[in-house]
């Protein structure tokens, strides 16, 4: 007997980090990405929020030795024009850019840059999932 799948899942909506500059980090998400502070357990840990989603930065000890294997993480945009005009805002406050904006096969639109711990972040317009939650 197969267990049947059950309802589908609502969709990734948290992702957690380790940051070695947890202030960097935290500024570059806030204020220039726009999300917000949703809670705060203690000095080495910030959690944040764009409304939707779940963001956990925490900070890197210097006795860690893992390797982190992620690619990216990926904010969505209602509009492709957005994706645009987030590549200017982001490159005049100095964010080290990786690609520059341009259309995929699938109609979605997007570039990489990198928030100051080095992690990919992607600002992405997806037609499928734009505008919807």
């Amino acid at each position: 007997m197969s267990a049947q799948r059950p309802k589908p899942t609502r969709g990734m909506r948290h992702v957690a980090l380790f940051v070695a500059d947890l202030e960097a980090c935290e500024h570059f998400y806030i204020e220039l990405l726009g999300m917000e502070v949703e809670w705060r357990p203690d000095p080495d840990n910030v959690y944040l929020t764009s409304g939707n989603d779940n963001l956990a930065l925490h900070r890197l000890e210097a006795s860690f030795e893992g390797v982190q294997r992620l690619d990216h993480i990926g904010f969505i945009l209602d509009e492709a024009e957005q994706v645009d005009a987030w590549f200017s805002f982001l490159r005049q406050q100095g964010v080290s850019m990786k690609t520059d904006p341009r259309t995929h096969r699938d109609g979605a639109r997007s570039f990489y840059c990198l928030d100051p711990a080095g992690s990919t972040v992607q600002m992405i317009y997806h037609p499928p999932i734009a505008g919807c939650c």
